[in-house]
């Protein structure tokens, strides 16, 4: 008989109970440290309502989650976390170690939002409604968290395998996974056999990783005078050229494939040909090949477009454009019969998780796409309005969402 090293640290006799445990979640609930832990989230979930406000009025824009992250890491060792650190892409990581450094689950949140620098992060609190850009998308992400890293504490929980702890970096926008990608091929390149992401509210369960492709392409001319240099090429035209070509796709609905140009500048004034013009382009879907293939598109579309209006006006004063990659997220998925979606949904039904897998672009991206089991979940309550400044999130038995969190990490760690 073969065992993980993990398992040959525990006696056989207790073997069998172990094995049992992880497959039932029920009877895990039902071990003394198990009852403490969940009872200690309840009565915990107060004050992490209070942390979740505290913690979201620390801005955190894109690229510069420095002090929220310094934050994490002093709560970190607040609650005795081992050998806290802040890794090169600002990851704030700790670990409570298990009877064996294997299974190591990466249990994740992320700090970024997506609001920019000077974006009033205010919290108002109405009742159980607390309101304010970023509260539930991941403040909530990251009270989960520290609500299940205090709670193990409290608990006295035990686990076979160890469990690493992240607040990351750059999952918004064009940070590009950024902090994740950085975990997986350098700070802890090797170490990871599993990875949880919380991320957002509600009790939701994703094991479909939406990959993205994002461009930022520059169109350039001589540019001139409207009237006097008349009969010149013109980028901004070029560029609407490519928008009406990229308009024009046509995209699989399943597996679901999209197109969308977010952004566009450039000129300088209205009676002047520009010398200069950008667009912002993102596409996305969860099927690898469907995400090359609009992407070749895209790529065509552009070219097509500066050919034509070149041609239109004779190559005066001709246009070129240069399309840059500024955000690439892999596209990947943890199979629906998988161990870990397996014991996510058993966990999750005890809760009242409506057993529905969902699809998304998160963290767990990277780790799907390379075949390492990882899911994302919901950290609870109710949200409304993410990535707007009406975001808003409702704390209504809100210690539910940490609870399974908390189940779903002990079962996962061993």
């Amino acid at each position: 008989m073969h065992l993980h090293p993990v398992l040959r640290a525990i006696p056989l006799l207790a073997l069998a109970t172990t094995l049992a445990i992880a497959q039932d979640p029920t009877r895990l609930m039902q071990t003394p440290e198990m009852k403490a832990a969940l009872d200690a989230v309840k009565s915990n979930e107060p004050h992490f309502i209070d942390e979740q406000i505290r913690i979201c009025e620390i801005p955190a824009p894109p690229f510069k989650e420095e002090t929220r992250g310094q934050e994490l890491s002093r709560l970190f060792k607040q609650l005795e976390l081992e050998n806290v650190h802040i890794d090169q892409a600002g990851n704030v990581i700790g670990t409570r170690t298990g009877a064996a450094a294997h299974p190591n689950l990466v249990f994740s949140a992320h700090l970024d939002t997506v609001f920019p620098e000077g974006t009033d992060v205010k919290v108002k609190r109405e009742g159980t409604l607390l309101k304010g850009p970023g509260i539930g998308d991941d403040c909530r992400g990251l009270v989960v968290m520290l609500g299940v890293i205090r709670a193990l504490k409290e608990g006295k929980v035990k686990t076979p395998g160890t469990i690493t702890f992240v607040a990351d970096t750059g999952e918004e926008g064009l940070g590009d996974l950024r902090g994740t990608k950085n975990l997986f091929n350098d700070s802890l390149k090797g170490q990871i056999d599993k990875f949880i992401s919380v991320d957002g509210t509600g009790l939701s369960v994703t094991n479909i990783g939406v990959g993205s492709y994002r461009y930022r392409v520059t169109f350039k001319g001589p540019g001139g005078h409207s009237f006097g240099a008349f009969g010149m090429a013109n980028p901004i035209q070029a560029m609407g050229r490519a928008i009406a070509k990229i308009d024009a796709f046509e995209v699989p609905a399943n597996p679901k494939t999209t197109f969308n140009v977010g952004r566009v500048g450039g000129g300088t004034s209205v009676n002047a040909i520009p010398f200069e013009a950008w667009m912002e382009v993102d596409m996305r879907s969860s099927d690898k090949a469907s995400l090359e293939a609009v992407n070749t598109k895209f790529k065509a579309a552009v070219k097509e477009a500066v050919e034509e209006e070149n041609r239109r006006w004779n190559n005066r004063g001709p246009v070129t454009a240069s399309p840059e990659l500024v955000g690439l997220r892999p596209a990947g998925v943890t199979p629906p019969d998988s161990a870990i979606v397996q014991t996510t949904v058993a966990v999750s039904k005890i809760f009242g998780f409506d057993g529905r897998l969902r699809e998304g672009s998160t963290d767990s991206n990277v780790p799907m796409n390379m075949d390492i089991p990882a899911i994302t979940i919901g950290g609870g309550g109710i949200g409304t309005g993410a990535h707007s400044l009406n975001e808003a999130f409702d704390t209504q038995d809100s210690y539910i969402g940490t609870q399974r969190a908390l189940l779903l990490a002990v079962a996962l760690a061993r």
